[in-house]
Order: structure tokens, then C-alpha cells, then sequence
């Protein structure tokens, strides 16, 4: 078991398709921070509300310098129906190896209606301009959340 990552540490380097298709890599963002969250499922009621809130502050975080991508473990047809009817302006990255989740220490076992499952621990990392981590948001309750990350942003 990988430790838990915590502020300051260096972030898990990622290279993961987006809803193109296109592999996107933390790299890719060198002098910007990045807003990296992860969410269990395209067009559910919680993910779509958290998608739709860092949708709605888009303009303040990139006033902040910053850029946002999800993660999720659906493929680019998911991502692409998500992003087109939530007009959500950024890149949606696919997951669908676990291997970013696992790596973000965000793969836990979760327990629905008592069935036990592995999936995503919704959760936000905000990473710097030099790639180390800021900000660590996990097990996180959607509604205040993208003005906690907002506050990280700025800090």
C-alpha cells in the first residue's frame, strides 16, 4: 500500500486520455496549477453537481491561474455526452485502468445499499506550479467545496 499523499509532496505524475482521446499529461501544465479531481461517475447527481460548480467558478479559477481536470473511470463516449450537456469547458480525463485513482491513493472500497465495491473516493488535489501538491481534499462533500479550492488556489 502506496503511502497517503500529503501537502507538499510531489504530485503523481499522470498520463491519461481525455474525452478525445488525446493523452493529457500533468507535464502538460508546468507553471500552472492544476485543479485535479476525482469523481465516481459521469452524470450522477453528485458528480454532476461538482462538475456544473467548477464549471460555474471557471473564470476565478483560471483568474487564479489555474487549470481543472476530472478524473473518472468512464471512457471518452461517457465524457464527451457529460461534457455536452453540462457545457463543461475543461478536459475530463479516463481512468479506466484505476491507475491514476490507485496512484492518488482515491481506489477505496466503498459500501452501497451494504454491497461492498471498489470505486472512486470523490476528491480533489490542487497542484502547484512546480508540480507539488497544495491543497488535499478528500472525502469530499459536494456544495462549499469549489470555494475550499478557490481558497487553496490563492493561498
Amino acid at each position: 500500500m502506496a503511502k497517503e499523499l500529503e501537502v507538499g509532496d510531489k504530485a503523481p505524475s499522470l498520463s491519461l486520455p481525455d474525452q478525445s482521446g488525446e493523452p493529457v499529461s500533468l507535464k502538460d501544465f508546468k507553471g500552472k496549477q492544476v485543479v485535479l479531481y476525482f469523481y465516481p461517475k459521469d452524470d450522477t447527481p453528485g458528480c454532476t453537481k461538482e462538475s456544473c460548480d467548477f464549471r460555474d467558478a471557471e473564470a476565478s479559477i483560471k483568474k487564479a491561474g489555474a487549470v481543472i481536470l476530472g478524473v473518472s473511470f468512464d471512457g471518452q463516449e461517457s465524457h464527451q455526452k457529460f461534457i455536452k450537456k453540462f457545457t463543461l469547458p475543461f478536459t475530463l480525463l479516463s481512468d479506466e485502468e484505476k491507475v491514476a485513482a490507485k496512484a492518488y491513493g482515491v481506489y477505496k472500497e466503498k459500501s452501497m445499499y451494504g454491497r461492498k465495491y471498489w470505486g472512486i473516493e470523490r476528491s480533489t488535489f490542487v497542484i502547484d506550479q512546480a508540480g507539488k501538491l497544495k491543497a488535499i481534499f478528500r472525502k469530499v462533500k459536494v456544495g462549499s467545496h469549489v470555494d475550499d479550492v478557490l481558497t487553496a488556489l490563492k493561498a
